[in-house]
């Protein structure tokens, strides 16, 4: 497998989770509709004919990954965008004297100001669930919440900061039970885990393409067929008249691309691989600061690829950089410089203390043993070891 040849040997990547290089197989995929292949993929002529049939197979591609061959694909600019797209889209489209919408307190911030522009500008009512010491949604506690009003459920896959994979088959069950919608934030999911939007019956799933070896500025939308949404761009009526504006063929290719690799690397145990070096991580860092080490998040029940962290003694963030030989996260990337203690941490009930302490290490596609024994030893050297 190629290396991307802006990934060097040092500092070590361990921050998959905020962003990934960009796959060598998905550049070259993408040239050719940064060159040749540059036309309008909505026009009749020649020019138009490749572009339009590249949009579409990688619309396929994306619908393949998540299992949705019959449902809608809509390409937008980012995970952000198409979580406001799903979330204002319905609430919009339904209608609704004083709506009611379901969250939790976890959420990424695309979907909680989403839903609080709501509550300002649309006089929606909003429904804060909260988590566990897991970070995980009780499902009770959200049939619980449901109002005659709720039209919409919004709740993500895996926290980006801990890795806690959320119970969406049982919550999007109770969704529909209730009559309202079910949107899920994916972005960090899509390509880690096997995932199908049938099998979870999920009516909307988010879908990232940084977070899966694409490059930034492309994202995707599913919305289940039949789905009435509200767009937030009208124009042309591109994307299934959900997003107006001529489409950028280069970087859906790059998403559909990638969503090929990461199909092949889920058939071939690619998450697996990766959970056995997270697990080493884990374990060799215990080992060697016995009594400091303490997973934040839940054992089992998370994304393969990340270890959350609280190294008691240090902060996070002056362990970071004390040791520039890694590069990863105090929590999530959005918050970079920010040492206040992690919303995330603290919903699950965590002291500031060990919030502080926390450190989120993501592995990823060329993650090897040697970084991870690399990485332990410099972790270790700078909060002194008691071997």
């Amino acid at each position: 497998m190629t290396i991307p040849s802006g990934l060097a040997e040092d500092p070590i990547y361990l921050d998959y989770n905020a962003t990934t290089p960009v796959d060598p197989t998905v550049v070259e995929a993408t040239l050719p509709y940064l060159t040749g292949e540059f036309g309008n993929p909505s026009s009749d002529h020649r020019y138009g004919t490749t572009p339009r049939a590249a949009l579409e197979h990688a619309r396929d591609q994306v619908a393949a990954l998540i299992g949705a061959p019959g449902g809608r694909i809509v390409f937008t600019g980012s995970g952000s965008e198409a979580d406001n797209l799903a979330i204002r889209g319905v609430v919009l489209a339904a209608g609704t004297d004083r709506p009611h919408v379901i969250t939790q307190t976890t959420e990424h911030p695309a979907v909680l100001q989403a839903c609080q522009a709501l509550q300002r500008w649309h006089g929606a009512e909003v429904t804060y669930l909260p988590v566990d010491t897991d970070g995980r949604v009780d499902p009770a506690a959200l049939a619980a919440a449901f109002t005659g009003r709720t039209v919409l459920v919004s709740i993500m896959a895996a926290n980006n900061e801990t890795g806690a994979l959320q119970p969406i088959d049982e919550l999007a069950r109770i969704t529909h039970e209730h009559g309202a919608v079910f949107h899920c934030d994916a972005a960090q999911t899509v390509g880690k885990i096997p995932l199908d939007v049938t099998a979870l019956d999920v009516d909307l799933l988010t879908v990232v393409g940084h977070k899966m070896y694409a490059p930034k500025g492309i994202a995707a939308l599913y919305t289940r067929p039949g789905l009435a949404l509200e767009p937030l761009v009208y124009g042309g009526g591109q994307e299934h008249g959900l997003r107006a504006g001529t489409e950028n063929v280069a970087l859906a290719v790059a998403l559909g691309t990638a969503a090929d690799l990461a199909a092949a690397d889920l058939a071939a145990g690619g998450h697996e691989r990766i959970q056995t070096l997270r697990d080493r991580l884990h374990d060799q860092l215990a080992a060697r600061l016995p009594g400091r080490v303490e997973l934040n998040g839940p054992a089992a029940a998370r994304l393969p690829n990340t270890l959350n962290i609280s190294i008691l003694g240090v902060t996070g963030h002056s362990l970071l950089a004390a040791t520039p030989g890694i590069a990863a996260s105090t929590g999530s990337a959005c918050h970079a410089g920010d040492h206040q203690p992690s919303p995330v941490l603290t919903a699950m009930g965590l002291d500031a203390e060990r919030s502080l302490s926390a450190l989120r290490l993501s592995l990823g596609r060329w993650s090897t043993p040697a970084d991870i024994d690399r990485a332990t030893e410099l972790i270790t050297t700078t909060t002194g070891s008691r071997d």
